[in-house]
């Protein structure tokens, strides 16, 4: 017979603080023109090579047009163009990253931003992840600007992008 005492199990009912510490989420870095996105590979609805968009009239330079993917018009958007860093355009080796909508609205569940090329996937981790505090002012619809192990990038606000993209379609109707 055993001492519980001496050899006591760990509760794994019992609540303990989370800091998430110890989490790791997956993520994605795409190249763009003039820099690196980092972004959550949960956002991320699919990878597709980039087809010439259906051009938005009156449109501003940054939305490219609007792409087909499985039966929806999704807004393509050139981020460079959009943060002021770079002219975008797509070509035969660009892909368009298909991402999930944040803000809930059921009428633009989708929009898609050109990259450079295919993404990688990556592993963020509170340890490999550093917040580049030396960057003077940040691009336009950027939260931050980070060092994830050995690779600079901005975290673009999805949110921000995407209330714009509808204000942009809005008016452009």
């Amino acid at each position: 017979m055993s001492n519980d005492a001496e050899n006591p199990r760990p509760n794994h009912n019992e609540s303990a603080p989370f800091d998430g510490s110890d989490q790791d989420i997956r993520g994605v870095l795409i190249q763009v023109a003039g820099a690196r996105l980092l972004l959550p590979n949960a956002t991320v609805a699919e990878v597709m090579s980039f087809a010439q968009p259906e051009t938005v009239p009156g449109a501003p330079g940054w939305l490219l047009g609007l792409t087909r993917w499985r039966g929806w018009q999704v807004p393509l958007i050139g981020f460079s163009q959009l943060a002021g860093l770079a002219d975008e355009q797509g070509s035969l080796s660009s892909k368009v990253l298909v991402l999930k909508a944040l803000g809930g609205d059921p009428k633009a569940p989708y929009f898609a931003i050109l990259s450079q090329g295919f993404p990688r996937l990556v592993t963020v981790s509170r340890a490999a992840l550093g917040v580049n505090e030396d960057t003077e002012e940040l691009p336009s619809m950027v939260l931050a600007a980070v060092r994830l192990n050995e690779d600079d990038a901005y975290v673009p606000d999805l949110v921000e992008i995407e209330n714009l993209i509808i204000d942009t379609l809005s008016a452009a109707a």
